[in-house]
């Protein structure tokens, strides 16, 4: 969507807030020996005292309030009665309703372990992100937000998958642009515009370039033993900073 007016810049800020304290806080609730399904309990209690709903569920019916996705599982993992375990990579991914407005967020960390190949993995990505936001200025190609994840990637001996993107959003979880890569390509020949609300998602690998359909209809893995790293924000483009939405 493009915000038009400030009832509109409001409201995204109120749902922004909502899945950003609910990632926090799971975020901070992370420990070996609970499971997965208990994690995503606590985000679908901070999602309901803010008012908001699981987007994932609203929109696509799926089995669980948030995504957590546990070491080669790169996206859209069930909530289940798996235990987390210290040295698991976790991926939690936050996306909700409230009030008619969207927003959407994620977060990729180590539990309870130094693990420093994967580590650096998690720092790229996060770098990468911040490349990435940098780009989303009014007039920019879209195509640069890709070039400047993936260059960031290359630089540091790391890949990005292809067959995941970030998005618009904000009316609904997904809008046009329907794909925010994370790679550049010169056909893509969108420009961004001033109060355009969109979801920049890195999807950076220590080796695969696409995912794979996994055990389940919604589990996406990683191929041969890969790991990926992923990292979301919520942002508004103006013609300088872009206005991150999904900050607590």
């Amino acid at each position: 969507m493009t915000i038009q007016n400030e009832i509109d810049f409001l409201a995204l800020r109120k749902v922004g807030k909502a899945v950003a304290v609910t990632l926090e806080t799971m975020k901070a609730c992370v420990k070996p020996g609970m499971t997965t399904a208990e994690l995503d309990a606590i985000g679908k209690s901070v999602l309901t005292s803010h008012g908001a709903q699981s987007a994932p569920v609203k929109d696509y019916n799926f089995p669980g309030t948030t995504c957590i996705s546990i070491n080669h599982e790169a996206a859209h993992g069930i909530p289940s009665q798996r235990v987390i375990k210290a040295g698991d990579l976790i991926n939690i991914d936050v996306s909700a309703e409230l009030d008619g407005y969207y927003a959407d967020t994620g977060f990729t960390l180590l539990v309870q372990a130094s693990n420093p190949k994967l580590q650096r993995l998690l720092d790229c990505s996060q770098r990468a992100l911040h490349k990435g936001i940098s780009q989303a200025i009014d007039n920019a190609k879209l195509n640069q937000i890709g070039k400047a994840i993936e260059n960031e990637a290359h630089r540091q001996g790391f890949t990005t998958i292809r067959n995941l993107a970030g998005h618009g959003t904000g009316r609904k979880l997904h809008e046009a642009p329907s794909e925010i890569l994370n790679y550049y390509d010169a056909k893509q020949k969108g420009r961004l515009r001033k109060g355009m609300v969109i979801a920049i998602e890195t999807f950076v690998s220590n080796g695969a370039t696409f995912v794979e359909a996994g055990y389940d209809d919604w589990t996406l893995l990683a191929p041969d033993g890969c790991y990926v790293a992923q990292y979301e924000h919520t942002l508004v483009v103006t013609d300088g900073e872009p206005i991150i939405l999904t900050r607590p």
